[in-house]
């Protein structure tokens, strides 16, 4: 465990050890909370540079535990720092405070409006926030991924569970992260690791934390969420769980494309061993496409490579033999056998009636390098089926610019299942920006209305509060008459940067 001092890898952090972390958060958390626009963006600036200074041992790390190419590794880092001085910078526009401000109207002779007092309202930090990093990107969902930057960027001190796939790297990186914050003046309690399963179980039901957030599977996902919510005092658990990633091309994509299509179909799904939350799980394509011997021969020109570790590894042998299984299905490519954690891809194919028949055993997401081709008879058929299927992380369609006017009820239907709707591109590669939304209704979620990544995050870890008719000097600086922070707030029903006029 630390809290701004060097540790070793995490094992099981013990209860005892648990409690005084939580509680170490808790008593940071006023402070943190009170650290001014400025501080706070310094906080993830130092931790920013202090990952950048480290990189070359972070990453010789994470290649000996993960078996990660270095060059995404380190392309994960820049994502990673990128993303502290990303925060830092929504932390000083001060927009995310959302500072609304309602000034009194007194009761006034022979009106009929009603009086109203003074009221102020932002967005204050929850407390403190459990994070329990993921294994399949070790750096921008890790330690200091998007969670822990965005909930201290809200002023949340932070409690990481630390992924058993990677325990070194984990320690490693919770050290440059202690002595940065402690070299900025952050208080005690302001960051932690933790490790083992009991230990994480033991933080997300421990009264002191206010929040959680996760990325992994559905089941072990649902479990935490459940717990979270089971408490006596239930907590946000901001959970991305699985999700499919859909891709419908239509009939003139596919004759207009085609090769294009099954070329960069297969490089998504295989990038990063198909470990990616975003992987096209699923391709639709029309009746007699032709285009089996395109994707087969792409898909043997990749090259086996490691899995994160062998959990991952049992279960995505697992999954492909449940899906091989299914009547109906057949298979176009199948990955040789290779010593685990070393996968080859694997591309089935079946239709989109089988799909719909064995829905419950083909539809579940196989983390990994696999992937379904479904094909259809008629476009008409999509809408029903996008109609059944579940939230998602993403949905993607490939069509010509003359087909759209025809695909707008079944764009409709998708973007009531899923965060992110792709058109004529793929959705791995998750851009880290202010519009970005990676969520989605559940499974792909516990929290649709919510962002794993990008700018808006940060708004997990936060929650209202109005003042009513507060003096001055009691009131928060962004609801204050005189805009001291220089911050964006709604002034009466206007959106103003200016101080409060006088009554």
């Amino acid at each position: 465990m630390t809290s701004t001092t060097a540790v070793s890898a995490p094992a099981d952090t013990t209860a005892e050890d648990v409690d005084s972390a939580a509680r170490q958060a808790a008593a940071a958390a006023r402070t943190l909370a009170g650290l001014s626009l400025d501080d706070r963006a310094a906080m993830l600036r130092a931790v920013a540079r202090a990952l950048d200074d480290a990189c070359d041992e972070l990453v010789d790390l994470a290649g000996e535990e993960t078996g990660l190419p270095e060059a995404r590794l380190r392309g994960e880092v820049r994502r990673t720092t990128g993303q502290l001085r990303m925060f830092a910078d929504v932390v000083l526009d001060g927009s995310h405070l959302d500072a609304v401000i309602d000034t009194a109207v007194p009761a006034a002779d022979g009106s009929s409006a009603p009086p109203q007092p003074d009221l102020r309202r932002v967005l204050m930090p929850l407390g403190p926030v459990l994070v329990f990093a993921a294994s399949n990107f070790p750096f921008a969902f890790g330690i200091a991924g998007g969670d822990t930057a965005s909930a201290l960027a809200a002023g949340c001190p932070v409690l990481v569970k630390a992924h058993p796939g990677h325990p070194r790297l984990a320690a490693r990186t919770a050290d440059h992260i202690a002595s940065a914050l402690a070299g900025c003046g952050a208080p005690p309690g302001t960051f932690a690791l933790i490790g083992g399963l009991d230990a994480g179980r033991r933080a997300l039901q421990h009264p002191r934390i206010k929040a959680a957030a996760f990325t992994g599977s559905t089941s072990a996902g649902r479990a935490l969420f459940d717990l979270a919510s089971a408490r006596p005092e239930p907590i946000p658990f901001f959970g991305e769980l699985g999700s499919v990633n859909p891709v419908f091309v239509t009939p003139g994509a596919a004759a207009a494309r085609g090769p294009r299509i099954a070329e960069e179909y297969v490089a998504s799904l295989t990038q990063g061993v198909g470990q990616f939350c975003t992987k096209p799980g699923l391709l639709f394509l029309p009746a007699g496409h032709g285009l089996d011997e395109r994707i087969s021969d792409a898909v043997r020109r990749v090259a086996p490579a490691r899995m994160l570790h062998e959990g991952i590894h049992s279960g995505f042998t697992e999954g492909v033999q449940r899906l091989s299984a299914v009547p109906g299905v057949r298979t176009l490519v199948a990955g040789a056998p290779a010593p685990a954690p070393t996968a080859r891809p694997t591309v089935l194919s079946t239709s989109l009636a089988t799909l719909r028949t064995y829905a419950d055993q083909l539809l579940p997401e196989c983390f990994g390098p696999v992937s379904l081709v479904v094909e259809y008879e008629t476009e008409s058929e999509l809408v029903p089926f996008a109609e059944e299927l579940e939230g998602q992380l993403t949905a993607t369609l490939h069509a010509e610019d003359d087909e759209a006017p025809r695909l707008t009820e079944l764009s409709d239907v998708l973007a009531d299942r899923v965060g992110r709707l792709v058109w004529n591109g793929w959705p791995t590669g998750v851009a880290v920006t202010s519009a970005m939304h990676h969520g989605g209704p559940y499974p792909a979620t516990t929290a649709p209305q919510h962002t794993s990544v990008g700018a808006t995050a940060i708004r997990r870890f936060l929650r209202p509060v109005s003042h009513q008719s507060a003096p001055q000097r009691l009131l928060p600086p962004a609801l204050r008459d005189r805009n001291i922070l220089g911050i964006p707030r709604r002034i009466n029903g206007t959106l103003s940067t200016k101080d409060v006029p006088p009554s």
